[in-house]
């Protein structure tokens, strides 16, 4: 790992966190970056992972001790996970998306039944969870969404395909978002838990992207898939208002993780500015390499101190949809940027696959998309400004 360039310390961390940033810090070292780029080369990262940082605690912390999770409602233990994820270099260990995206809908809208079925297995690594929103012709309209769900007895039948999904090959547990009633496009959509056995229930092609080759990302189709009524997820019909409501956390998250990923590529660019010569002295004593990096570490510098107000704005459960929004803009914006700054830097190096610059590069291109892309977060923010 390069030594990070520190910034001014910041108070929305406390020793508790710190501590736990050592110790997942060190099971990134020990358990996911020694494999990380055969994983890479596989195309997914193997389910055992899961289980592991699950006996660590680091699945599920939200989750109550009862149903062997942390117990403790606190998102900073979530950021830390997604900072160190970004510092390694590791982006494609897919627990930010179990973690912060996918249990809450579990722990905020499960019946206690529900909890008792998959809360255990949710903090244990033993279930690997997904969801299920987007769809080939749909994209970040929610309310667009075609998946049907037809109630028959005590089953819905589900019918549609979603595409774009994140550890849609490992997920044990599939959050599915369905149509289960017509005219409506925003009341009419409920949440479905579609287990790995379910009839009806297929996977297709592991997708080939052009980064996060180690995340899996595939497309899920529904074939008159029978899944058991028990499986709805809050009220019927109260699918847009639940998914709506995490997405902030879930821009957040995102934000969060550029911001690291952007102050990774400042310090691998500048630890090879330093040793790389060119002209008889070090391409770092250049005016346009210092102009430029020093430029891009203010950015990133900037950029920390607004996305921690964001973080100490959910802690508290005060951060709005158009400040996460803000958040997640801005951070995925500069984050390509920078990395784009830093891997001109290394000269045709940058371009290859064996340096991490490179890496950081394709993989940065997706924050920019999914989570709702830049375009839709500058409506939300317009629209939070009366436009």
């Amino acid at each position: 790992m390069t030594t990070m360039i520190s910034s001014i310390p910041e108070s929305v961390y406390e020793d508790e966190h710190e501590d736990f940033r050592a110790s997942f810090r060190s099971f990134l070292e020990s358990r996911v970056v020694p494999d990380y780029l055969e994983w890479e080369k596989q195309g997914i990262l193997p389910r055992t992972l899961f289980e592991e940082a699950g006996s660590h605690g680091f699945l599920g912390m939200e989750i109550g001790e009862e149903f062997g999770g942390g117990g403790v409602e606190d998102f900073r233990f979530n950021a830390v996970i997604a900072e160190e994820i970004a510092a390694t270099g590791a982006v494609s260990f897919g627990i930010n998306l179990h973690n912060d995206i996918c249990i809450p809908y579990f722990q905020r809208y499960a019946s206690d039944d529900q909890k008792r079925r998959w809360l255990p297995g949710l903090a244990s690594g033993e279930l690997i969870a997904a969801i299920a929103m987007t769809e080939p012709g749909t994209g970040s309209d929610l309310a667009g969404i075609a998946t049907t769900a037809v109630a028959d007895g005590d089953h819905f039948v589900l019918n549609g395909a979603k595409t774009f999904i994140s550890n849609g090959v490992n997920a044990d547990v599939v959050i599915v978002a369905a149509r289960t009633e017509s005219g409506s496009r925003h009341g009419g959509l409920s949440l479905l838990v579609v287990e790995r056995d379910t009839p009806g229930f297929s996977r297709g092609r592991n997708l080939d992207k052009i980064g996060m080759h180690g995340q899996d990302t595939a497309e899920l189709f529904f074939d008159n898939a029978r899944v058991p009524a028990t499986n709805l997820l809050g009220e019927l019909g109260g699918g847009f208002k639940a998914l709506v409501s995490n997405l902030a956390q879930e821009r957040l998250t995102i934000a969060i993780a550029s911001a690291a990923s952007a102050r990774r590529a400042v310090e691998l660019a500048a630890e090879y500015v330093r040793e790389r010569q060119a002209f008889g002295k070090a391409i770092g004593s250049f005016q346009n390499t210092r102009f430029t990096l020093a430029g891009a570490l203010t950015e990133v510098e900037m950029l920390d101190t607004f996305v921690r107000s964001c973080l100490r704005a959910h802690v508290a459960g005060a951060l709005t949809a158009d400040r996460a929004a803000m958040a997640k803009l801005a951070a995925t914006e500069i984050q390509g940027r920078v990395t784009d700054q830093c891997l001109q830097m290394f000269g045709g190096y940058g371009f290859m696959t064996e340096y991490p610059i490179a890496r950081a590069f394709v993989d940065a291109r997706v924050q920019r998309i999914y989570g709702g892309t830049s375009e839709i977060m500058r409506e939300i923010i317009g629209k939070g400004m009366g436009l």
